[in-house]
């Protein structure tokens, strides 16, 4: 009795053993294959770096003319290309536009220097003006001391005894009304005198009191010389046997601090040219 349990227990022992085993080798897991090189053409290349800014180029500084005789004036010209956030030029001028020109006074010999400046750096320029001492009044246009048909030995003595001063309001070049008469009376002058001495220049001065800076005394001297000129040419004295000059503040004729003294010396003198 015993024997016949023991015999199909034994049996389904190992049944259950070979399936067990047969169930755990169908469950072994499959080996994953390995993930993909990664494609260099869809890497993304880094941004190349910004160019560096480029400093401004400073195209032309110039001055005309270069020398000059004191009085006179130059003029500056320039011009900056490229990318320039300010352009200054030194000796008072100050803070310009790219492209420009600017008249100048100088009473000396004066080096002008250019700064253009951006992003990218500086560049700077110069340019020299060279000034001289007006020369000496050429020697009298009479070869003797024979009197001329107008009456007089020297064009100085003429151009002294029928030629006036015209003046001038405070800071102004303009014509004021009892200037314009003796400018009439004048034209008429010159031209006597040019029919005395026919080869004869006429220099106009223009002159400032001695309020201002020298350099813009210079100016407006220029400026009031010119204005005179226009008005004598205007009447009939040819250009030509005119010249201009300023001496600003230099030579004053009179040295007293009041009004009256400034007066006299806001004019326009008339003297021998050359």
């Amino acid at each position: 009795m015993f024997e016949r349990r023991t015999v199909p227990a034994i049996c389904l022992g190992i049944s259950l053993a070979v399936l067990a085993a047969g169930c755990h080798k169908g469950n072994t897991p499959i080996a994953q294959a390995p993930p993909p090189a990664p494609n260099p053409a869809a890497t993304t290349a880094a941004p190349a770096p910004a160019p560096a800014a480029a400093a401004p180029v400073v195209a032309q500084f110039t001055a005309e003319p270069t020398s000059i005789i004191i009085g006179q004036s130059s003029t500056l010209r320039w011009q900056v290309t490229g990318d320039a956030t300010s352009v200054t030029v030194d000796q008072t001028i100050g803070t310009v536009q790219n492209t420009g020109s600017r008249r100048v006074f100088p009473s000396q010999s004066t080096t002008y220097t250019l700064t253009a400046a951006g992003a990218g750096g500086s560049t700077t320029a110069s340019a020299t003006v060279t000034v001289t001492e007006a020369p000496a009044p050429p020697p009298p246009t009479s070869p003797s001391n024979a009197t001329r048909p107008g009456g007089y030995v020297t064009l100085e003595k003429g151009i002294e005894s029928k030629v006036q001063d015209a003046y001038f309001d405070y800071d102004q070049s303009e014509i004021r009304g009892d200037s314009q008469s003796v400018l009439t009376q004048d034209a008429a002058a010159l031209k006597a005198l040019l029919a005395d001495f026919p080869n004869a220049i006429f220099k106009l001065e223009g002159h400032c009191d001695e309020r201002g800076s020298a350099e813009y005394n210079l100016g407006l001297g220029d400026r009031r010389a010119g204005s005179a000129k226009e008005f004598l040419v205007q009447l009939g004295v040819p250009a030509d046997r005119i010249q201009t000059i300023s001496y600003g503040k230099e030579r004053p004729q009179c040295t007293e601090s009041d009004e009256g003294c400034w007066q006299k010396n806001r004019r326009v003198h008339f003297s021998p040219g050359q």
